[in-house]
């Protein structure tokens, strides 16, 4: 798995899509959080990084798909993957060694937000004025965001060998359990079961979380959906057996 998860980080590192990932996606939330007059810190002068939580899941629908997408699409393309099943690694090895190889990414590009942090703890008036707590907890519920992300990337890249579609795919998969089961409990035919639908969502945990809120039901989902798509992950490629 070690050896997966080496090789995966510096094919990541020696081509661009890591960089330029990394890069949109800091000059993104910067762009949000100190440009954009809408979203700005500076224009409506609160003490808080709302913000960057705020829309940094719905740039990782699109920033993550697209570092997942050659996982394993890649791999069944160029034909390198029968090569790759019959190294001495297990199917669950491959798996989560180019899942974490993602994560590691996903991890690297969320640490230099920490300047926008202190950026705004010392802005804020007096010095300090920051729910440090709260930051603390939306940092954790967007880490395990993008780590959902990436289950679902890489999930996706193994249905397919075009990176393309396993792009949209990932995209479309990111947004529906984000949001979807959010506007799907809105329809006004579930009556008391719109709640439960609700939490079937990342939505509606990812804001629990963000609140500071970390409690094992929380946990368990970000773990159980992780669980479940790498698993998918697995199922498929253990499909070429029967």
């Amino acid at each position: 798995m070690l050896s997966i998860l080496k090789k995966e980080i510096n094919s990541f590192l020696n081509s661009l899509i890591a960089y330029m990932a990394i890069i949109v996606f800091l000059i993104a939330i910067g762009l949000f959080m100190w440009v954009f007059p809408a979203t700005s810190i500076l224009e409506y002068g609160f003490a808080d990084m709302e913000t960057l939580f705020s829309m940094a899941p719905y740039i990782f629908m699109f920033l993550i798909p697209a570092i997942t997408m050659r996982s394993f699409a890649e791999e069944k393309k160029t034909g390198t993957i029968e090569f790759l099943l019959t190294k001495p690694l297990t199917d669950t090895q491959i798996i989560i060694g180019k899942y974490l190889a993602t994560v590691f990414l996903v991890l690297i590009s969320i640490l230099p937000t920490l300047i926008y942090y202190f950026s705004v703890y010392l802005l804020g008036n007096p010095v300090g004025n920051i729910d440090t707590a709260g930051v603390i907890g939306s940092y954790i519920g967007l880490f395990l965001l993008g780590s959902v992300f990436c289950s679902i990337g890489v999930f996706s890249s193994s249905i397919t060998d075009n990176q393309i579609l396993s792009f949209i795919i990932a995209t479309f998969l990111c947004f529906l359990i984000y949001e979807g089961f959010s506007y799907i409990s809105t329809i006004n035919v579930w009556s008391n079961f719109s709640y439960y639908i609700e939490q079937l969502g990342i939505s509606y945990h990812y804001a629990s979380i963000s609140k500071g809120l970390i409690d094992s039901k929380t946990l368990l989902y970000f773990f159980s959906v992780i669980f479940i798509m790498l698993s998918a992950t697995k199922l498929v490629l253990g499909s070429r057996k029967w």
